[in-house]
């Protein structure tokens, strides 16, 4: 057992989780249980991506002894749920860069969620910490830099993300609220949404259909971070929270490689190789990501340590064994 297990282990803690049926939150809910916290989250399982997914997510979750609410933080008072609750983790969001996306949509579920959602936590007594989840998105096409870095978003979901972490911290900075702020970066793993690079790919491998690229994007450079390095930066804030309030973490690995590396290191996982059906470029994709974490490393003892080709061998097993020909995801 890890000291950082221990640590956690002698004072279990009420958390809430919103987003909690998603990609990370489902994990985050599961590592949270293994060191014996009470666990509860909302999630109001939009038709962003595949439902069965989510559907998936939720089962795992709640086995594990998650109580789970199927709510909309834009439209329902979550103030009761959150009564006595020590830390909010806040994952729920409008994700990705799609075209097809209305700005409402952002605009609703980044920003107005995130703002009763606050209001809400403003009522918690002994309330120890709001983290806030934030994205690389906020500093632009080139995510390179620290935390001080001016953020210049490309995308409507790097706008409201940005809106929705500073509506946080600008209670930190006037009451003192106790909130941070992490910006992941590139996160990768089992129950990945369907729409990201690494499940089209394994699915086009496992198919033997096209694989969709954007182009010039296998030139892209990006800190792909495994799962379990993103959920050990979650640990790492509670465990040091008294050094977070009011701060913003770079969250993610500061090993980068290009798309490109990634779908070779796939390719030869599944020994087969991609047929490449170009698209055209993405309005507001980011060029180059590489995280400096030089502040999680010093403030949190932060420090990920799994390989591209350790994470994505997970990933490939996962979705063969758990998702292909048994979930319809696309």
């Amino acid at each position: 057992m890890s000291w950082l297990h221990f640590a956690l282990r002698l004072n279990p803690m009420k958390i809430f989780i919103t987003g909690v049926a998603g990609f990370i939150g489902s994990h985050l809910a599961e590592k949270l249980v293994q060191l014996e916290h009470d666990v509860t989250g909302v999630d109001c399982l939009t038709n962003y991506y595949s439902r069965d997914l989510k559907l998936l997510n939720l089962a795992q979750v709640e086995a594990c002894g998650v109580s789970v609410q199927r709510l909309d933080l834009a439209e329902d008072d979550v103030t009761a749920l959150l009564q006595d609750v020590d830390y909010i983790f806040h994952l729920a969001a409008q994700p990705g860069i799609s075209a097809s996306t209305p700005f409402g949509d952002y605009e609703r579920n980044n920003i107005l969620a995130t703002y009763r959602l606050l209001e809400a936590s403003k009522k918690v007594n002994n309330l120890r910490g709001f983290i806030n989840v934030a994205t690389s998105s906020v500093y632009g096409a080139d995510a390179t830099n620290d935390e001080t870095f001016e953020p210049k978003p490309t995308s409507y979901y790097g706008v409201t993300k940005l809106a929705a972490e500073q509506l946080v911290l600008a209670s930190a900075r006037d009451s003192g609220f106790p909130a941070c702020s992490l910006r992941l970066f590139s996160v990768y793993g089992p129950r990945e949404r369907p729409e990201k690079l690494y499940p089209k790919l394994i699915h086009a491998l496992l198919a033997d259909k096209a694989f969709p690229l954007h182009e010039g994007s296998e030139k892209h450079l990006r800190s792909y971070t495994y799962i379990d390095d993103i959920i050990k930066g979650f640990v790492a804030v509670m465990n040091s929270i008294d050094k977070c309030h009011g701060e913003i973490f770079n969250i993610g690995t500061d090993t980068a490689i290009t798309t490109g590396e990634a779908i070779t290191i796939v390719e030869e996982i599944l020994d087969k190789k991609a047929v490449i059906e170009v698209k055209p470029k993405r309005p507001g994709d980011q060029l180059k990501t590489h995280t400096n974490i030089e502040k999680a490393r010093h403030l949190l003892g932060y420090e990920p340590k799994v390989s591209p080709r350790e994470g994505l061998g997970k990933a490939v097993d996962w979705y063969r064994t758990q998702v292909f020909g048994k979930i319809d995801i696309y």
